[in-house]
């Protein structure tokens, strides 16, 4: 029906039906509930019907792995785009240009740049949010009439609290070991066998190889590990090992992340 009135409009070529985070979709047929599936089969018989309707998925790198389990073709529907994290060069770019193309009076200086392109990691949503919370910093500064400065330490915990604390509650404590003994290991992907010897070798009480194959399956379930087609695991969320490792080190006090804490006078106006 909404085609039928919008078809006749020369300016309009079609719909796009954009689902961000969509590694959230999945099957639960313990519950009965089968919501991906069901977006599958709609937009199935939407493009039998010739209908201008495109379906965008973004997400995690699970998203593919819950579309193949869900429909064993719904590859051939889709056109597959890896998008990696962003240079130091293109994050410096998406620092800059939202501020250019607004003409902000504020600029940050060089230091500042490169310390959010350390922090952020290359991944444009920690890019975004270190961004807005420094903009938020330099106003509250500015109106109490403070000297400007990024107070790094605080702006890392927030990220943790908002970002990072609800997908570790997921895990158990046994897990948590688990995956604390990962981060430790320094190693970006992994195997179930390469952690068994590790665990071994650790302080902590060590995994046999059937307990860490269900650890891990369970983990991907709960959106902490991704497995890859060559069968390597690692974690499906950027940078959340080093949040692990911080969270190894609260005793310490240690929430700055890559050994950083403040960092006065990064800007320029």
């Amino acid at each position: 029906m909404v085609w039928q009135h919008i078809s006749n409009l020369r300016t309009v070529k079609g719909i796009v039906f954009a689902y961000d985070e969509a590694q959230t979709l999945s099957d639960h047929s313990e519950d009965k509930q089968y919501p991906l599936s069901l977006l599958l089969d709609v937009f199935t018989y939407i493009q039998k019907k010739n209908i201008l309707f495109i379906l965008v998925l973004t997400g995690l790198p699970m998203l593919l792995a819950n579309l193949v389990e869900t429909r064993t073709y719904s590859e051939r529907l889709f056109h597959v785009v890896i998008l990696e994290k962003l240079t130091d060069e293109e994050s410096k770019k998406a620092i800059v240009k939202p501020i250019e193309k607004t003409q902000h009076p504020l600029k940050f200086n060089e230091k500042a740049i490169n310390e959010i392109v350390l922090q952020s990691g290359g991944y444009p949503f920690f890019i975004q949010y270190i961004c807005r919370e420094v903009f938020d910093v330099f106003l509250q500064q500015v109106n109490a009439g403070q000297k400007l400065s990024i107070p790094m330490d605080a702006i890392i915990q927030k990220l943790d609290s908002d970002f990072f604390a609800g997908r570790w509650a997921r895990a158990t404590e046994r897990e948590r070991d688990l995956l604390m003994l990962i981060a430790n290991s320094g190693k970006t992907k992994f195997k179930v066998h390469e952690i068994v010897v590790i665990s071994k070798k650790s302080k902590v009480k060590s995994f046999g190889r059937s307990q860490v194959s269900q650890m891990f399956r369970r983990l991907i379930t709960a959106g902490l590990l991704y497995r890859d087609s060559n069968g390597n695991y690692s974690f499906a969320v950027p940078l959340l090992e080093q949040y692990i490792l911080r969270v190894q080190n609260t005793g310490k006090r240690q929430l700055t992340l890559n050994g950083n804490k403040a960092f006065p006078s990064l800007f320029k106006v």
